[in-house]
């Protein structure tokens, strides 16, 4: 049962990151609707990242989009993530933000998921000061077209400590750049997310859900949400009562897992997609009904 269906405490639409659902368009929006959800937070289709799709393909994407009434609510961008180390060139990161400007003008979406560079062997104060000076340029650029950055809780100097998400946030001091948090990165990435987003909740543009669990190897193992060791509900909980409006956009990780080299959704992905939307719903529901 789709989330308006629920007296929920003020959440924004229920969407998903659709290349977790299936590699084409048809797979995505079909899994979409049938959890009842009428928007999609963009990142690869037919295994190629939104800036890289031709403009034919591009004009393609967009135009079905339209005409099956879908709005886009994110882009998941690949700037400053897990594959580009602060030690690279910053100018892939440049160049697909401006491509994305352009492509979110046309989807009329304004939000741009970004990462905060992993280290690559260098100190932490140099790896701070490069880590806060591209985002920054990245942020200005963002501004002039229009655009809102928000950093993710996951790779980069910023991803997985509260204080230095808030040290990027004051030192960048633009409006083009806020925080997406992720429900389920604390379990691969050793943190407890409710106590982190109890620091960050007043900054949060956009959230991702997921869940998981920690093996007895030390992997990482993805549930659906509220059957894991994440803490979802409670973050549920925390960003309902800092009034948060945005969206909520399932990223469950059970079939597709880029940052593990599983990038193409098989042929069960859909049904683990709306399986994760589902149990979502149900928390949701829960939320609603209040303490037991």
């Amino acid at each position: 049962m789709p989330l308006e269906h629920f007296a929920t405490p003020g959440f924004g639409p229920l969407t998903g990151i659709g290349d977790e659902a299936a590699p084409d368009t048809d797979g995505q929006l079909a899994a979409l609707r049938r959890l009842g959800w009428n928007s999609v937070e963009l990142r690869n289709v037919d295994g190629t990242a939104l800036a890289d799709l031709s403009p034919t393909a591009f004009e393609a994407l967009a135009r079905r989009l339209a005409d099956d009434g879908f709005t886009v609510v994110a882009v998941a961008s690949r700037i400053g993530n897990w594959s580009r180390p602060v030690t690279g060139d910053i100018g892939p990161d440049l160049a697909e933000l401006d491509v994305l400007a352009e492509r979110c003008a046309a989807l009329g979406c304004r939000l741009v998921r970004i990462m905060s560079y992993p280290n690559d062997g260098l100190p932490e104060g140099e790896w701070a000061d490069r880590a806060l000076a591209r985002t920054a340029v990245l942020a200005d650029r963002a501004a002039r077209a229009g655009l809102v950055l928000v950093h993710e809780n996951c790779a980069g100097w910023a991803g997985d400590r509260a204080d230095r998400a808030l040290r990027l946030l004051r030192a960048v001091d633009s409006p083009a750049l806020r925080l997406l948090f992720d429900t389920g990165n604390g379990v691969p990435h050793g943190y407890d997310a409710p106590a982190m987003l109890r620091d960050l909740a007043p900054y949060v543009e956009h959230v991702h859900i997921k869940d998981a669990v920690r093996l007895p190897d030390g992997s990482t193992a993805y549930t659906l949400p509220g059957e894991g060791a994440a803490g979802v509900a409670e973050c549920l909980r925390i960003l309902a009562a800092h009034g948060y409006r945005g969206a909520l956009s399932l990223e469950p990780h059970l079939a597709v897992r880029p940052h593990e080299g599983l990038t193409r959704a098989g042929a069960d992905a859909a049904d683990l997609f709306v399986r994760a939307g589902q149990a979502l719903d149900a928390l949701l529901k829960d939320l609603a009904d209040g303490p037991e």
